[in-house]
């Protein structure tokens, strides 16, 4: 199993985010006060007689103490603000302090972390993508047209952070669909070449009846297990989790599409018409026996030749036969 980079950062009672906010409360509440009381000072000067003997006015020097520890204490309290963070189910923040990882966080609630701590948001829930049916090739190099729908979820916070590149590209000009972002555009290239990889593999339908060769169309269950597995694999670098992955939607392409539906038709026509000529013989065989066993009629060989194309004419007939009443005899001279 391949390890991951990626660990858990618990939160403890220091991180506590009421705790935290309860204490910017308190830091607020004194900066008002400090700038309250510097607002009000009225009486910090001191008369002092110079050498001539007249009074001048000299400003106290302590008066840059409340000034800056006012500007000290506005500091913490903007940092400390900074550091409230709400995590919501089925979310995560990723750390990182001056760029190197420092855990993922994936307890839900209102916690406080260190200001200096990059937290970058990420999802765990699972996503759906609808992939639009795509033009490809089958085992026998029939164009045929396939979709894909996907179910997946971010597992690896690590590989989902720092592997893969996930900034917003444009879409392309000329393209009526709507641009991808994020992870769906890295999703939807992999699972794009996924699809087109296990397709041609797999012819689109049987060629011969008597084939038990795995089809697009008939092993779904064996082409969806294997296509879970590719998409997966592919996947496997970002950190994201398949859950599952199914065809929904297979056909022939325009342009062979007609052609295909002929064949089809013949190859039905040509089963069933096996079935019929096969029943046709068994009744007629079933006929012969029971005339010879009961003693009913006998027969030579040509009339029982002219029995069986009379037979075979009826009970393979596309049509219901009219029948002729013979008056005379068989044995006509």
């Amino acid at each position: 199993m391949e390890q991951t980079k990626e660990f858990s950062r618990k939160m403890t009672a220091a991180n506590n985010g009421f705790l935290h906010l309860f204490l910017n409360l308190v830091m607020f509440v004194a900066f008002t006060l400090l700038i309250v009381w510097v607002a009000t000072w009225d009486c910090m000067t001191t008369n002092i007689v110079d050498e001539s003997g007249m009074p001048q006015t000299e400003e106290t020097a302590w008066i840059v103490l409340p000034i800056v520890g006012g500007i000290v204490l506005l500091f913490v309290w903007i940092m400390h603000l900074v550091g409230l963070t709400i995590i919501h189910p089925q979310t995560c923040r990723v750390l990182t302090l001056f760029g190197k990882y420092s855990g993922t966080v994936k307890e839900n609630g209102f916690f406080w972390m260190n200001p200096f701590y990059s937290k970058r948001k990420l999802s765990l829930r699972a996503r759906n993508m609808d992939m639009e049916p795509i033009k490809v090739n089958d085992k026998t190099g029939n164009p045929i047209m396939i979709g894909l729908v996907l179910v997946w979820k971010v597992k690896d916070t690590y590989k989902a952070s720092f592997e893969i590149d996930v900034e917003n590209k444009p879409a392309q000009q000329g393209d009526n669909s709507q641009a991808l972002k994020g992870y769906d555009q890295f999703v939807h290239v992999q699972g794009d070449a996924a699809l087109r990889q296990v397709a041609g593999l797999y012819a689109y339908d049987i060629i011969e009846s008597d084939s038990d060769e795995v089809t697009l169309r008939s092993g779904s269950e064996e082409i969806n297990e294997r296509l879970e597995k590719e998409i997966a694999s592919r996947l496997s670098i970002a950190g994201i989790e398949v859950i599952e992955a199914r065809i929904n939607y297979l056909a022939y392409a325009a342009e062979i599409a007609s052609v295909m539906l002929r064949r089809q038709q013949a190859d039905a026509i040509i089963s069933a018409r096996e079935k019929i000529v096969e029943g046709a013989v068994s009744m007629v065989d079933l006929a012969l026996k029971k005339l010879s066993e009961g003693n009913i009629v006998e027969l030579d060989e040509e009339k029982k030749a002219a029995m069986v194309s009379n037979l075979m004419v009826v009970l393979c007939s596309d049509e219901g036969a009219t029948p002729v009443v013979n008056a005379g005899t068989l044995y006509q001279g």
